[in-house]
């Protein structure tokens, strides 16, 4: 599920203001080099909870998860190691339809939706709020878009995981982006909410597959918000 399109606009320093922390952003038509195998994984796993969040696992998922390989835990990352064992877990088991009910009594329902993971909501307190309108100004000077026909906001959290992905991982016509600008984005937009977001997702009532997707979220975010607070403090102290 693609969310994002991705503007033919060019930004450089003369033509458009940065976010401030940012660094400017062009797209481009050469080759990329190819990503560290750490940069791919969290590509993948932004991929993944977008995926997730935005739309339940079909049966094609729920399998490939089932047979995935384990995450290895490195340093604090053991949240991460258990959550994803037990997603995987979970997905051997589960079935679709089931699944596709419980997203559908989370996240749609009738009426006002149990569930509603955007950042205004969070940030401001209403949907459709001024965080959301910085978030797509931010989107527009790195030449993204929300694709039209799309029914969710830009600041759903499974939009601004795949926003998170192209940053670290690029696209078609658009080159990874440096750590300052996937910090920038990250720490502003993501940052202030995520950890509510998720605990609201995993304590609500009738959550049971969703529960530990938000656990697999809340762990990797904490490692992403805890990397990009080091290599700040490393910026400047340097």
């Amino acid at each position: 599920m693609n969310f994002l399109s991705l503007e033919s606009t060019t930004v450089s320093q003369s033509s458009a203001p940065a976010p401030e922390r940012s660094t400017t952003f062009a797209a481009v038509s050469m080759p990329v080099k190819p990503l560290s195998g750490e940069d791919q994984a969290r590509a993948d796993l932004y991929a993944l909870l977008a995926r997730l969040f935005l739309a339940p696992p079909d049966a094609a998922l729920l399998d490939a998860l089932s047979t995935s390989e384990p995450i290895l835990a490195q340093g604090g990352e053991l949240a991460l190691e258990q959550a994803w064992e037990r997603l995987t877990m979970a997905s051997s088991v589960m079935d679709p339809q089931s699944v596709q009910d419980e997203f559908d009594a989370l996240f749609i329902g009738i009426g006002t939706p149990l569930l509603n993971p955007y950042g205004s909501r969070y940030i401001a307190g209403f949907i459709n709020d001024t965080p959301l309108a910085e978030l797509r100004a931010d989107l527009a000077r790195l030449g993204l878009a929300r694709v039209q026909g799309t029914g969710e906001f830009e600041d759903h959290i499974g939009a601004l995981c795949e926003t998170m992905r192209v940053l670290v991982g690029g696209a078609p016509g658009v080159k990874p982006q440096p750590v300052e600008q996937q910090r920038y984005f990250f720490e502003v937009h993501i940052a202030p909410w995520y950890e509510r977001a998720m605990n609201d997702i995993a304590g609500a009532d009738g959550a049971n597959y969703y529960r530990l997707v938000a656990r697999l979220g809340a762990a990797f975010l904490d490692i992403e918000a805890d990397a990009f607070a080091v290599e700040e403090q490393s910026n400047e102290t340097a």
